[in-house]
């Protein structure tokens, strides 16, 4: 089998009639994405058990090379809350070293899925198992950030584990520090009340309400911004006794990201292969899905192969330089598009501001309070899980929500993998049942000019997969003294397990000389029995094209 490619970023396809006035609005939108994109990387990176760094590192390295390659015109990679839950429990049990690897591994993954053409795929996912796994690492989200937002005294690292996490935040929940809360609740209001004054910024002064409007350059502010300044001004303004950056993380190093070599070792790599195909799947899921987002906004298409293949490099990249997965984000990529991104250059510049801040201002990162970034995080958590959808559970069959919810519970309890794995599992069980429930042998009445003493007819509908060889079964019992009529109109698909029990049925028909006359044959049907010969041992004169050719039949057989 020949696999082609090619290799064709949207950042090329653009730059044809690019022009100054495109560079503007692509600057201005790439500055306004770094704002938003500077507290969510380092949260991410805490809530994922890494120094901050690691977070701003992914977000400048694998955002600039997302944009370069992208297959989308405004997709922002980076950092992303999806990707929390699989990297905190990675590091638990392997270390930093070890989530190094499994990034690499999972960038080879997504690399070949793009090369393979394989990001057509990712839309066969279904839909309930997005929703399940998505409201899932929400609620894990939101119990990761419970130790910052109430200031609890947890010696060690917080477990990965379900229970044990839900355990050890109860028996630390004596200890809150009511300042930090104070500042994780003034934090949470800041970021609510800016968006609904965002929200009211293109109404009428008299529909306004008691919400002031803002408008101009303020208005580009997004809330977090607003929640961390403040916060980190209060703080030590107060005298307030809360855990911050620098004395938790000695603050952010002032300069370019060390070159680090993941350790390559076999041991590491075989325990490492699901994880990091898990971090693949999930980081295709959520690009693709941002993809489309994008698409229907700006009215255009992307390519989810180059998407894949721009994922794949940044995330074999990103390891050499201490970062974590990256991935499309849905907020910063929709801030792009809001504030007049409309190329990847935009992506580029957020990379290339991200860099500068980190360069000139990351002493000033050590006074940025934790119970502030856990308060983002908690709002990220909240506008990621699609919430509905469970009030809207009893508007949909019982398989859909079967689904929804263990995908949800299991992800939640048990693992992300194992709920995905579930996941599509079941979701295969239940569409291979309903497709062989629609795939039906009912008797034909035949019309005066083809009935005969002694004929049976037959229509079938649907597809003779391995999951309705029944239907062929109870054809085997019903032998007529003249012959069989099937009419396969209705048939559209025959598999190998299908032409198997079209092989017992033909076989019990000759055994007692009863010839089987078959009429409708479409295209896949007629060239999977041609391969195996079945049309020769049934006789093509017992193969029909039409009414004219089968009422022929009939009467060479009377």
């Amino acid at each position: 089998m020949k696999f082609t490619t090619r290799f064709n970023p949207k950042l090329y396809e653009l730059m044809q009639g690019y022009n100054r006035s495109r560079l503007i609005k692509d600057v201005g939108a790439g500055l306004t994405v770094s704002v938003v994109a500077l507290p969510l990387a380092m949260a991410f990176a805490i809530a994922s058990g890494l120094p901050p760094q690691s977070g701003l590192f992914t977000a400048i390295i694998a955002g600039f090379l997302i944009s370069l390659f992208s297959g989308s015109r405004v997709q922002i990679g980076g950092p992303a809350g999806a990707f929390i839950v699989i990297v905190y429990g990675i590091v638990q049990q392997y270390g930093v070293g070890g989530l190094l690897l499994a990034t690499f591994m999972s960038g080879i993954v997504l690399w070949l899925m793009g090369f393979l053409r394989m990001g057509v795929l990712i839309k066969f996912i279904p839909v309930a198992v997005i929703i399940g796994f998505t409201n899932g690492i929400a609620v894990l989200i939101g119990l990761s950030q419970i130790k910052d937002f109430l200031g609890l005294r947890i010696d060690g690292k917080m477990p990965a584990e379900f229970f044990a996490l839900v355990r050890t935040l109860w028996q630390a929940l004596p200890s809150w520090n009511p300042q930090a809360v104070g500042v994780s609740l003034l934090s949470l209001a800041l970021i609510v009340v800016w968006q609904k004054i965002m929200q009211r910024k293109i109404q009428l002064p008299e529909e306004a309400g008691v919400l002031p409007r803002v408008s101009g350059s303020l208005a580009l502010i997004p809330g977090s911004i607003v929640a961390l300044v403040v916060a980190t001004v209060l703080v030590p303004m107060l005298g307030l006794h809360v855990d911050t950056i620098g004395s938790r993380f000695g603050g952010i190093p002032q300069g370019l990201p060390p070159f680090t070599v993941p350790n390559f070792n076999w041991h590491d790599i075989q325990g490492l292969i699901m994880p990091a195909i898990t971090l693949a799947i999930l980081g295709s899921i959520e690009s693709l899905l941002c993809a489309r987002v994008a698409d229907s906004m700006i009215k255009d298409k992307h390519d989810p192969n180059q998407e894949l293949l721009a994922q794949g490099f940044a995330n074999m990249v990103v390891p050499f330089f201490g970062g974590m997965p990256a991935t499309g984000t849905i907020a910063r990529t929709v801030t792009n598009i809001k504030n007049g991104g409309a190329s990847p250059v935009a992506g580029m510049v957020h990379a290339i501001v991200l860099l500068l801040v980190m360069l000139m201002a990351a002493p000033l990162a050590q006074y940025i309070p934790l119970a502030a970034l856990s308060a983002i995080l908690m709002f990220v958590a909240w506008n990621m899980g699609e919430w509905r959808e469970f009030a809207r559970l009893r508007a949909f069959r019982l398989p859909y929500r079967i689904i929804l919810l263990s995908v949800f519970l299991l992800t939640v309890v048990v693992d992300l993998t194992v709920a995905v794995e579930v996941g599509i599992f079941v979701s295969c069980l239940i569409f291979i049942y309903r497709i062989s429930s629609l795939t039906v042998a009912e008797p034909w009445v035949l019309p005066d000019a083809l009935a005969r003493p002694g004929v049976v007819g037959f229509t079938l509908t649907g597809a003779i997969f391995f999951g309705a060889v029944k239907l062929i079964d109870e054809l085997v019992r019903v032998v007529p003294k003249k012959a069989l009529v099937l009419d396969f109109s209705g048939v559209i698909y025959i598999d190998s397990s299908g032409e198997e029990s079209m092989e017992e049925l033909l076989e019990a028909y000759q055994e007692r000389q009863v010839p089987i006359l078959v009429y409708g044959l479409r295209q896949q049907p007629h060239d999977l029995l041609a391969r195996t010969g079945w049309l020769t041992r049934l006789g093509y004169q017992n193969l029909c094209a039409d009414r004219a050719a089968l009422q022929a039949r009939l009467a060479e057989l009377a």
